[in-house]
C-alpha cells in the first residue's frame, strides 16, 4: 500500500460513510481529540494577549508571501554562505529525482526520516523504493503507520486512528526482535519502538527531514518535536537532506518570539515543545542540502481568496475541533492533509480533476470552529465556499440552480411558485426522486406550508397576532 493517498479512488461522501460505520474509529477520534482540545483551550487561555498573537502570525505569514519572492532568494543566499547547497523543486516528480540523486551519490540504500509532511505529499518513500533505498520513519506515530502499511489520518497524530492494542499487534507482527510478552502499556511500547530505532540512528549515513520554519535572514531551520528522534536525525547523519514547501518562510529570526508560542499551544497543547532543533547551512562532518519545493504552491499563492491557506503552520487545531473530522477520520479526504485545512490545501494544490479533490471543499458544516481557533486566523470557510463555486456540478445540479435563480430573481413569480408549492404540497414524497434524492437522503424535507408567508400578511394576517 502506499504511504501517502495520491490516486485514491471514490470520493468523500462515500469514504467518509465507510468510516462512520467504524465505532472502535470513531471512539479513538473522539477520545484523542477531545484530550488535545481540552489541553489546548487551558493554555491558549493563560494568555490574555493570545489574539494579539493570533493576529501577529497572520500579519507575519501575510506580509512573507506578499514578498515570498525576495524572501526565497534571501533564504538561498544565507544557506549557500553557511555551507549549505540549495535545490529548487516546481513538482513533486522534480523534488524526488532531486533527493533520489543526493542519496544516490552518497552510496547509501537506506534513510532515516524525521516526519515531514512534504515527503509524504510528493510521495517520496516510494520514489526512493523505486531505486532501491528504504527510508525509515523515526516519529512514533510514523513508524507505526509505516510498519502497519496504512495511512496517516492526523497532522499532527499520524496514528490517531489506532489505539494501544492495535499498535501492540502490529508491532509485534513487524517489528523484529520484539518480546513475545510485550504489552499494551504506552512505557513498553515506546520502550521497543527506542530499541528498533536506536539501531537505525546509529547505522544510517543519511537523513530526510522537513521544517517547521525558515528564517530567510539566518539561513535557519527549525524542527518542534516531542521525541528526540528529530535531533537524532538532524545530527548523526553525515547528509541531512531537508524537503521544505516554500510557504514554510519567516523574515527574520524575531518572528520565531511569535510562532514558538503560537505552534505548542495550538497543537499539543503544551507552553512550549520539548525539543526544538536550529540549524544553519553545513556543519563540520556533515553536508547539507536544502530542496525548496513549490509542488503547487505558487498556484495557490495567486488566488486571492485560497491563498491564505499557505499561512498554515500544521497545527491541527482545526482537525481537533471538527465535528466532521471527529466523526469520518482522516482517511475519508484521501490525503496527507486531512480535516478542514486538508479541504482547501488539497484541492488547490492537486486541482478539482479528480472525483475525491472536488468533493473536499464539500467535507464541512461551515460551523466555523475552525476559523476560531487557527492561530494564523485563515479562514477557512471562506476559502471552503470559494472552492464550492470553482468545483465541477453535475449538470442536474446547474439546471436546478439556474431555475431557482430565475425565481428567486422576481418576486412575483417567487409568490407564484410558492402558491404552487401550497397546492400540491400532498404530492411532495419524502424522498426526492433522481439527483435531488442525494439531498433528502442525509436530510428531512422541511414541510411546506399550505399558505406562504407573503399571502399570509398580505390577507391581514399579521392582525392575528394582536
Amino acid at each position: 500500500m502506499s504511504a501517502t493517498f495520491l490516486g485514491m479512488p471514490g470520493n468523500f461522501p462515500e469514504n467518509a460513510s465507510e468510516a462512520v460505520q467504524n465505532s472502535q474509529l470513531r471512539y479513538n477520534l473522539r477520545k484523542a481529540t477531545s484530550t488535545i482540545r481540552g489541553k489546548r483551550a487551558g493554555v491558549v487561555a493563560e494568555l490574555p494577549d493570545w489574539q494579539d498573537l493570533r493576529a501577529a502570525g497572520k500579519a507575519i505569514k501575510d506580509h512573507t508571501l506578499r514578498n515570498l519572492d525576495r524572501y526565497l532568494v534571501m533564504m538561498e543566499e544565507a544557506v549557500t554562505r553557511a555551507g549549505g547547497t540549495v535545490h529548487w523543486a516546481r513538482d513533486a516528480a522534480e523534488a524526488n529525482r532531486i533527493v533520489t540523486g543526493l542519496v544516490q551519490a552518497t552510496g547509501e540504500r537506506e534513510v532515516v526520516k524525521v516526519k515531514s509532511m512534504a515527503t509524504q505529499e510528493i510521495g517520496l518513500n516510494e520514489a526512493l523504493a523505486e531505486h532501491g533505498i528504504e527510508a525509515y520513519e523515526t516519529d512514533l506515530a510514523e513508524l507505526i503507520v509505516q510498519l502497519g502499511d496504512d495511512f496517516p489520518s492526523h497532522i499532527l497524530v499520524p496514528a490517531i486512528h489506532r489505539n494501544r492494542s492495535e499498535i501492540r499487534e502490529i508491532f509485534l507482527d513487524k517489528m523484529p526482535k520484539v518480546p513475545e510478552n510485550l504489552t499494551d502499556d504506552p512505557s513498553a511500547l515506546a520502550e521497543a519502538a527506542r530499541l528498533h530505532l536506536r539501531e537505525r540512528f546509529l547505522r544510517s549515513k543519511v537523513a530526510i527531514s522537513g521544517a517547521n520554519f525558515m528564517v530567510a535572514e539566518t539561513g535557519t531551520l527549525v524542527v518542534l518535536e516531542s521525541e528526540g528522534n528529530g535531533r537524532m536525525c538532524l545530527t548523526l547523519p553525515e547528509t541531512l537532506i531537508s524537503v521544505v514547501g516554500i510557504e514554510k518562510l519567516l523574515p527574520a529570526w524575531r518572528d520565531l518570539e511569535v510562532f514558538l508560542q503560537l505552534l505548542p499551544r495550538s497543537s499539543t497543547g503544551e507552553r512550549m515543545n520539548p525539543y526544538t532543533s536550529m540549524w544553519t547551512g553545513a556543519v563540520e562532518g556533515q553536508a547539507f542540502h536544502l530542496v525548496l519545493l513549490d509542488n503547487g504552491r505558487t498556484d495557490v499563492l495567486a488566488d486571492e481568496v485560497g491563498r491564505q491557506a499557505l499561512r498554515c503552520i500544521r497545527c491541527s487545531a482545526c482537525l481537533n475541533v471538527c465535528p466532521v473530522y471527529e466523526r469520518a477520520g482522516g482517511h475519508a479526504y484521501g490525503s496527507v492533509y486531512p480535516g478542514p485545512i486538508g479541504a482547501i490545501l488539497t484541492p488547490q494544490l492537486r486541482g478539482m480533476s479528480s472525483e475525491l479533490d472536488a468533493s473536499l471543499p464539500f467535507a464541512s458544516s461551515l460551523c466555523g470552529a475552525c476559523y476560531d481557533v487557527c492561530p494564523v486566523a485563515i479562514d477557512i470557510p471562506e476559502v471552503l465556499v470559494d472552492l464550492r463555486s470553482k468545483a465541477p456540478h453535475p449538470a442536474a445540479e446547474r439546471a436546478g440552480m439556474k431555475v431557482a435563480g430565475w425565481i428567486l430573481n422576481d418576486h412575483v413569480r417567487l409568490a407564484q411558485a410558492q402558491r404552487l408549492a401550497g397546492r400540491l404540497r400532498g404530492l411532495v414524497p419524502k424522498r426526492l426522486p433522481g439527483p435531488a434524492s442525494a439531498w433528502t437522503d442525509t436530510r428531512d424535507l422541511p414541510e411546506i406550508p399550505a399558505e406562504s408567508f407573503r399571502d399570509w400578511w398580505e390577507r391581514g394576517g399579521r392582525d392575528d397576532r394582536a
